[in-house]
């Protein structure tokens, strides 16, 4: 087996672990000042709406030896407004410039094949409405709002409410945070990226699910015993899961970071960091809040409950207990030569909640080390 393997494995047997739930504060307080600065960088910078939602015009012209950059320079003295260029695999340009009518846009291919050497008739403007752009952003909004209607009602069946306002949290966490870095880099606004905004909650939900899955499984009948606490199991489905979370984001994670890296940055396909950067963020957001941000908040929720602030209660007095059973214990091994006392059944888990091996009881108790005569 392999390491990675041999590391699942443990963390599923509770034999090793991470206190996520315990350090639940940290996380939050990462969270709050991620997202903060997400927000800032929105209210900032803002979105740089692409020429789908503003308008404007794209001239597409033949092979060219005129450069990219070179044409950006002579389109935007042309309009007077910021212009994208991209290279097209026929050796053209697609020229983008937004805010400009159609008056505006025949000036502008004019003094364009002026600049470039092309003929005017061989330089193909097409105008866009910000109609359309806007029609295409009330349908995203629409499909999110009623996606988000779905996800609650559907948690809130399956599991119960508090996982359902924890999901429903993390989403809004993740939405937050891929747009607040979009306004940060600067990255234009297009339909793609709205379609990748929306792909990133279906992954987001999967984690969130898987770890909810497995925590509902083992919290079955919770309040018979008082070895555990919510926290305590809670804790223990994290690490149980925490392996294929990993394995899954990273495998999701690569083709993307080819689309974004690779595609949009060394090969100068601009287009493509339209949704590759909007499904790098997302999907990165989604495995953190899945296992920082959902479960946590479950089990907050979850331990305001009466019944278990009473399990709580009675677990943390056995242990209590257990833990001055053991003292006087290993005083009475001090005093009797020879003799030592029992491992403490309830003593509280290192990380990752309960063992699944129960615990010697007795064993050896009473009996002296040295040989018998």
């Amino acid at each position: 087996m392999s390491k990675l393997g041999t590391l699942g494995a443990k963390l599923y047997n509770g034999e090793v672990g991470y206190d996520f739930i315990g350090k639940r504060k940290l996380w939050y307080g990462v969270s709050i000042l991620i997202t903060i600065t997400a927000i800032v960088g929105l209210v900032v910078r803002g979105l740089n709406m692409g020429i789908e939602f503003e308008g404007g015009a794209v001239f597409t012209t033949p092979k060219t030896s005129v450069s990219a950059a070179k044409a950006e320079e002579y389109a935007e003295k042309a309009s007077g407004h910021d212009a994208i260029v991209q290279e097209l695999g026929n050796g053209g340009l697609r020229i983008q410039v937004a805010g400009v009518d159609t008056a505006k846009s025949d000036q502008v291919a004019a003094e364009l094949s002026k600049d470039m050497n092309i003929p005017a008739d061989k330089i193909n403007a097409d105008l866009v409405g910000p109609s359309w752009g806007e029609t295409i952003a009330n349908k995203a909004w629409q499909g999110l709002a009623i996606f988000m209607v779905l996800v609650v009602i559907y948690l809130a069946i399956a599991f119960e409410w508090r996982m359902a306002l924890a999901a429903l949290v993390a989403l809004v966490h993740d939405i937050t945070i891929t747009v607040g870095i979009y306004a940060l880099v600067g990255f234009e606004v297009t339909p793609g990226t709205v379609i990748g905004l929306l792909t990133i909650l279906g992954y987001s939900l999967y984690d969130t699910v898987v770890v909810f899955d497995s925590l509902k499984e083992q919290t079955k009948g919770i309040e018979k015993q008082t070895r555990w606490t919510y926290s305590d199991i809670a804790n223990r489905s994290i690490n149980g899961t925490l392996v294929r979370s990993i394995n899954t984001t990273v495998v999701a994670l690569l083709p993307v970071a080819g689309l974004l890296f690779i595609g949009g940055g060394f090969l100068g396909a601009g287009m493509l960091n339209d949704i590759s950067l909007s499904l790098f963020v997302g999907l990165a957001a989604g495995a953190y809040s899945s296992i920082f941000i959902a479960t946590p908040l479950v089990a907050d929720l979850k331990e305001r409950e009466p019944k278990m602030k009473a399990l709580k209660k009675r677990v943390l007095a056995k242990r209590a207990a257990a833990s001055a059973q053991a003292d006087s214990g290993a005083v009475v091994g001090h005093q009797a030569e020879g003799e030592f006392a029992d491992e403490p059944e309830d003593a509280a888990p290192a990380g990752a909640g309960p063992r699944n091996q129960p615990t010697s009881r007795g064993r050896g108790r009473g009996r002296p080390s040295g040989k018998r005569r």
